[in-house]
């Protein structure tokens, strides 16, 4: 089977877990997967996200899916990727199915309207996969915990990708909505001091297929400069606007288009752009340690191809909850707060930590150039080097 045709397979299952192989006398500690998974595209991000976290509680239980002689019970809800429809599954889960937290959601705009949900409950909530870096700012709340990354890590880590200087004029894209906004936002910030200049920023709704005008505005901000002329794009959803772009054919101004990296299908279209430089937040064969090594492994072996982009996200969303579970004095929300507050944990990209002030986790992100290798079937990011968290100066969204 086709490389290509293995990961898209296992975007559409879930990991099956083995029977609990210990006795397990105590009541279920109920957790909630709250994510969209149908009514768009990012149903994928949803499907390895769920992937992830059941292996990673498999995990970091060694099997028996319990902690502390009480059996996890996990409650999938479907957010239908519709605000209304989030918070009302998300207050289901803590009142009528009584979880003790929820994991979730996908899209950024969604779990903006669930962190108030959290806090009515005081219950947890622990963003995953979603990235805004408003999700921790000053809207959110002391019950909201984020294993994610952010869009500070995104932009900063694609900030040190370019190696920005005077002599840098960058015109950005991105969607209209917190995930792009808060991107860019991000993006600028970390491009302050380093001489670089922003000439131009452009938003399109979601679901944008056409790119004709606005590629057309890139480029006549950009084609009279002196120096080094690139095209940030940050878009999570929409058609292929790397691949539009492209087909304008900008290197006739000789401007560069730079983006993150992505799930494995989508990296396909990147062979388009070798010798590219970027950041992602993960690459199965970027990180090595030994939950890295194992959920390689579990997963090829399982699903007949790598674990992608949202899987490790997953991973350490569970290996987060575990490691909580565990350590806490008691179950009660104001323990596990405590808990959590400053915890660091191991992941497949190594330690997390869960900053106190506002929750967000800092994390590594890895710095790649596109290598084209014709026996894989997606354009393999290859490691530049590990960008760790005291080589970012990720803003504190909000303090406790």
């Amino acid at each position: 089977m086709k490389l290509m045709t293995r990961a898209l397979a296992a975007l559409g299952l879930v990991a099956t877990m083995a029977a609990p192989a210990v006795s397990q006398d105590g009541e279920p500690i109920k957790i909630a997967l709250i994510h969209g998974m149908s009514g768009s595209p990012l149903e994928a991000f949803s499907k390895q996200t769920h992937t992830g976290f059941e292996m990673g509680l498999e995990y970091a239980t060694d099997g028996t899916m319990s902690v502390n002689g009480r059996p996890i019970e996990i409650i999938y809800k479907d957010t239908q990727f519709k605000p209304d429809v989030a918070r009302a599954v998300l207050a289901e889960a803590y009142a009528d199915d009584e979880v003790l937290l929820a994991v979730g959601a996908t899209s950024s705009g969604v779990t903006t309207g669930m962190l108030p949900i959290a806090e009515e409950y005081e219950r947890i909530l622990i963003v995953e996969p979603a990235v805004a870096d408003s999700l921790t700012g000053p809207e959110s709340n002391r019950y909201v915990f984020k294993t994610s990354r952010n869009s500070s890590m995104d932009m900063q880590a694609q900030a040190l990708a370019l190696r920005p200087d005077e002599n840098l004029y960058v015109a950005t894209l991105a969607e209209d909505y917190a995930f792009g906004r808060d991107g860019i936002a991000a993006f600028k910030s970390a491009l302050e001091g380093t001489g670089a200049t922003v000439v131009s920023e452009e938003y399109v709704a979601q679901g944008t297929a056409d790119y004709t005008a606005v590629g057309e505005r890139l480029f006549n901000a950009l084609k009279d400069k002196e120096g080094r002329k690139v095209i940030l794009i940050y878009v999570a959803g929409s058609g292929d606007a790397p691949g539009k772009l492209q087909a304008m054919d900008p290197s006739r101004f000789d401007i560069e288009l730079s983006f993150g990296g992505n799930i494995l299908p989508a990296m396909v279209g990147y062979k388009a752009y070798p010798g590219m430089e970027g950041a992602v937040y993960y690459y199965y064969e970027g990180f090595d340690n030994e939950i890295n090594n194992w959920l390689v492994e579990e997963h090829m072996a399982r699903f007949d191809g790598p674990p992608d982009f949202f899987t490790a996200g997953g991973m350490a969303a569970a290996l987060a909850v575990v490691k909580a579970l565990e350590t806490s004095p008691s179950l009660e929300t104001e323990d596990l707060i405590a808990t959590m507050e400053g915890m660091s944990w191991d992941t497949p990209k190594g330690e997390m930590t869960f900053r106190p002030e506002d929750h967000q986790a800092l994390q590594s992100m890895l710095h790649f150039k596109i290598k084209v290798d014709d026996a894989v079937e997606w354009a393999i990011p290859e490691k530049g080097e590990i960008i760790t968290p005291d080589m970012m100066n990720i803003p504190i969204g909000r303090e406790n």
